[in-house]
């Protein structure tokens, strides 16, 4: 089972024009429930550029941040097992396993983490069972879109949920 993890501005980006990704807003409910869903986990799931992004922040995590959700999150991640989806990548280390095609991937019970070519190309396949879309209250203006699906596909909503009184969680099953 895949579940895709995702942070979304209100107006459907899950980056900003430039890139820019320092929009999510991580309360004490936000992180607590994002710590659950990461221990119920099998595999932490990566696309490449993402897994670039994860690879140099948590190892060195507490050193960059502070926040209590980082204190919480660091030793989490580098103790889970991780698999990253790339073409380009050998080898990852920190108890990561990559993989050159997602249809490589273990059966197991992963969460996929960000990243829409990954979740694009799983999406096609009908590899992702659930989508966990976290609406943040702000309009980035432009980005890169949640979805890059070409065509379209319908979902059930499972359950809906706001955290910290700010972040709405909808919950859609395939």
């Amino acid at each position: 089972m895949i579940t895709h993890f995702v942070h979304q501005s209100a107006d459907g980006f899950i980056e900003g024009p430039n890139g820019e990704f320092d929009w999510p807003l991580m309360g004490p409910e936000m992180s607590d429930h994002s710590l659950e869903l990461s221990g119920q986990a099998d595999t932490l799931l990566y696309g490449r550029r993402v897994w670039d992004m994860m690879s140099f922040f948590w190892p060195q995590a507490e050193q960059l941040d502070q926040s209590e959700h980082t204190l919480r999150y660091a030793p989490i991640w580098r103790e889970s097992p991780k698999a990253v989806v790339s073409r380009t990548l050998t080898e990852a280390g920190w108890n990561t396993r990559v993989f050159n095609d997602p249809a490589d991937l273990p059966d197991e019970r992963m969460i996929l983490f960000g990243g829409s070519a990954l979740a694009a190309s799983l999406t096609e396949r009908d590899m992702i069972d659930e989508y966990l879309i976290f609406v943040h209250p702000v309009v980035l203006g432009g980005g890169k879109p949640v979805f890059s699906h070409p065509k379209r596909f319908d979902l059930e909503l499972a359950e809906s949920k706001v955290f910290d009184g700010r972040v709405v969680m909808l919950r859609y099953q395939r």
